[in-house]
């Protein structure tokens, strides 16, 4: 049984003991929080994480939520201008029981990716692409090409183990700049995908802001007060 500890590894250690500390999205958050307090919105402390993650011998994987965002109409209602997803967050193993945060690798799954995912039968595979210049862009307005388009690209494939015992879920990077192509491989037993599959299926309405549609919950706005520019958490292109 893998004992929690209230230890935050710093970026210059590039292994982490699972004996030490249990490596998931949350604690991310946590040591991203905990590494520029001073410039966060007082309500981001309030913030809730939660992820599920799976360690094996050459890679782990954590899922965690994006919750959707609103903003507020002159009706005085409130609209969702970004939907959210599903962030799957890849760390390479360097050692037994030991990940390296440094080389993460994210990918956001879409509601219609999750959709594919959920539905995938026991012999089913899909797989998916990402390119920058493709990221995510407010509701109801045009895409914006990047002038990096195709310089990095990002594909995430599910593939049964067999006999109905799994799959393996694969992510590639090609970077064009740096001149690097980064594949990270995590089976996932029958077990952990049921796991996965229920998580995602809830999560679903959630990232779609239908939960707050339907139970007339308040919405988180977005705030028009001047505040200090940060870098998303969330950006699956941070890595």
């Amino acid at each position: 049984m893998l004992r929690l500890s209230r230890f935050l590894p710093s970026a210059s250690r590039r292994g982490f003991d699972l004996k030490e500390s249990l490596w998931s999205g949350s604690l991310t958050f946590q040591q991203a929080v905990s590494t520029s307090a001073g410039n966060l919105d007082e309500n981001l402390s309030s913030k809730k994480f939660a992820s599920y993650t799976v360690f094996k011998g050459k890679a782990a994987l954590s899922i965690h939520p994006i919750l959707p965002s609103f903003s507020k109409m002159e009706s005085g209602g409130s609209r969702m201008n970004r939907n959210g997803s599903v962030m799957l967050t890849f760390f390479p193993a360097v050692g037994q029981r030991k990940y390296d945060y440094t080389k993460k690798q994210l990918f956001a799954l879409s509601p219609t990716e999750v959709g594919s995912l959920i539905s995938l039968g026991p012999a089913e595979s899909c797989e998916f692409f990402h390119d920058p210049s493709m990221k995510s862009s407010p509701l109801n307005q045009p895409f914006c090409v990047s002038s990096h388009e195709g310089q990095v690209k990002k594909s995430l494939s599910i593939t049964p183990l067999g006999s109905d015992s799994g799959y393996f879920v694969n992510i590639t990077v090609l970077n064009n700049l740096q001149k690097t192509t980064d594949r990270l491989s995590v089976p996932i037993t029958k077990a952990e995908f049921a796991v996965m599959r229920t998580a995602l299926s809830f999560a679903l309405p959630h990232i779609m802001g239908w939960d707050q549609v339907l139970t007339h919950h308040a919405a988180p706005l977005a705030s028009s007060k001047p505040r200090v520019e940060r870098p998303r958490l969330d950006s699956e292109w941070e890595r």
